[in-house]
């Protein structure tokens, strides 16, 4: 009786008399394989995390100032064209200048198409007549649009707007040359507009408004890439430590390319 009274499933004595174990949550890693192929289940399990170098968090550091030490996708400065050069003092440093978008010649390409078109409809008009005065008189009226042209792309050419640390800069003019400034400090407003044509050819038209009712410098057209040139006045007006620190950390890397050039050249 006392055998039969144990031998049931539903019992609370047989449950007393069985020893449970602690069961660990199973492992989702998969285990390493042998050089043969075979699992080695006394290795230790491979970690999922990936490698990361410290090259790929470069964009994701930031600093104390909450600027993040990547590199930047601004233009790097230059070295100044001659024609900035003398207009810069020794303290001043240089952070680049652009000339004018190719659309501010759009009036004298019109004019130049025109004057070909009409002025060769009228010339053979007038031979066909025999008046060879007046067919004198067109040519040497489309040799003066045609001066008249190259004087403007010359102007355009000469035309630059310049940026510093401390101001910025638009210089024009051949024979009369025009220099207006406006420091950065008293630049209390700035925007740029763009129409659709701007938006299609990249360009646009900086406006900036200063603390003074007298303003050499106000409205700018016709300026490249706004966007990237808007950044880059922003950030000289508000982080000129960053500027400063991406432009040593660029010379840098340039001479250690110098440097390892030199070792390769001599090698």
């Amino acid at each position: 009786m006392t055998d039969g009274s144990r031998s049931g499933d539903g019992d609370p004595g047989e449950s007393e008399d069985r020893i449970t174990e602690s069961l660990d949550p199973p492992n989702q890693r998969q285990p390493s394989e042998t050089a043969s192929g075979s699992v080695d289940p006394n290795a230790a399990p491979r970690s999922s995390t990936p490698d990361i170098g410290e090259d790929d968090l470069t964009g994701f550091r930031f600093d104390a100032s909450g600027m993040p030490l990547g590199p930047s996708n601004m233009p790097v400065p230059d070295v100044p064209s001659p024609l900035a050069a003398r207009y810069l003092f020794p303290t001043e440093k240089y952070r680049g200048e652009w000339r004018r978008h190719w659309i501010h010649l759009m009036p004298v390409i019109v004019v130049g198409i025109l004057a070909t078109f009409v002025g060769g409809y009228v010339t053979g008009l007038f031979a066909k007549g025999g008046n060879q005065t007046l067919v004198t008189g067109v040519v040497i009226v489309y040799i003066l649009i045609l001066l008249w042209g190259a004087w403007r792309v010359f102007d355009w050419y000469f035309d630059r707007f310049i940026l510093t640390n401390k101001r910025v800069m638009v210089i024009n003019g051949i024979v009369t040359r025009k220099v207006a400034m406006m420091p950065l400090l008293r630049v209390t407003d700035m925007k740029y507009e763009q129409s659709p044509l701007g938006r299609m050819m990249n360009y646009g038209s900086f406006v900036m408004e200063s603390a003074g009712q007298d303003q050499a410098l106000r409205e700018v057209k016709h300026l490249p890439d706004p966007n990237e040139l808007y950044l880059q006045i922003c950030e000289e007006m508000y982080e000129p430590e960053a500027v400063d620190a991406r432009d040593t950390a660029d010379e840098s890397l340039d001479d250690e390319l110098q440097n390892d050039s030199a070792r390769g050249g001599d090698a």
